[in-house]
């Protein structure tokens, strides 16, 4: 490199800085130093939940879902670096209700990584034409909110954003068109913040789909919304495989 070549490269980095600055919520590069003591979040709604136990009994605190089979993996494979998990997933929770707890559930517990799945009840609140729905741009503006907050208490935290997804199914049998066209439209929304955020974007749908080549969706999707068993596993592989982008010590499973 000569002078010259080393003068402009220092002059954007330079400005890169002071955008920085200027911004200071503004995504960085991710990168955690520390890879023990992590505290690992599991947020959003009963797809979360997954039935978990509400005592400190660690036989039920997970839940039965996809949380879980990323904290038993992870927790098994590396005992020795202390992780700790934590699935606050609430069935029925829409964008609003996470709103309301976001303190006590989410900036309390001081997430090192916040993994969030969240959109499908608000669909479901606007196709029913609930009273407290909400419309897709109020959706994204409430959910960049909460990342806000997050990225201002913990600045390093690294996000990961799940789409939600739906498909035929008894819940949404007549209304199937409905459902699909306004969870697009939040599907969009997420994936806006994940590019504002630099969280890691996860799209559950693109997985479910390509496993419907291989069998009809009510084995991996039983009412058009809630996984199987086995939809949970796929979940789980997903959510291993994009977050080893960002972990190293994660990447044994990509």
């Amino acid at each position: 490199m000569n002078r010259r070549q080393f003068l402009s490269c220092q002059a954007g980095v330079g400005a890169g800085l002071i955008t920085a600055a200027a911004n200071p919520l503004a995504p960085l590069p991710f990168s955690i130093e520390k890879e023990s003591g992590l505290v690992f979040l599991f947020q959003g709604d009963s797809i979360t939940d997954g039935n978990r136990g509400r005592s400190p009994d660690p036989n039920h605190v997970m839940g039965h879902g996809y949380a879980y089979g990323v904290a038993s993996r992870v927790g098994a494979d590396f005992p020795e670096r202390d992780f700790v998990f934590y699935n606050r997933g609430i069935s029925g929770n829409k964008v609003t209700d996470l709103q309301k707890r976001w303190q006590t559930d989410t900036l309390d517990l001081k997430p090192d990584v916040l993994s969030l799945l969240v959109g499908i009840n608000d669909t479901n609140a606007f196709v029913k034409q609930d009273s407290e729905a909400t419309t897709p741009a109020q959706f994204e503006t409430i959910y960049r909110q909460l990342l806000t907050d997050c990225r201002k208490q913990n600045p390093d935290i690294l996000l990961v954003l799940g789409l939600p997804f739906v498909y035929a199914g008894s819940r949404t049998q007549g209304d199937l068109d409905r459902w699909q066209a306004d969870l697009a439209q939040r599907q969009t929304g997420i994936r806006q913040l994940a590019g504002e955020f630099d969280a890691v974007l996860i799209d559950y749908s693109a997985v479910l789909d390509q496993a419907i080549k291989h069998k009809t969706i009510d084995y991996w999707i039983w009412d058009g919304v809630h996984p199987t068993v086995f939809a949970h596993e796929l979940m789980t592989r997903a959510w291993l495989k994009q977050v080893s982008s960002r972990l190293r010590f994660l990447k044994k499973y990509k």
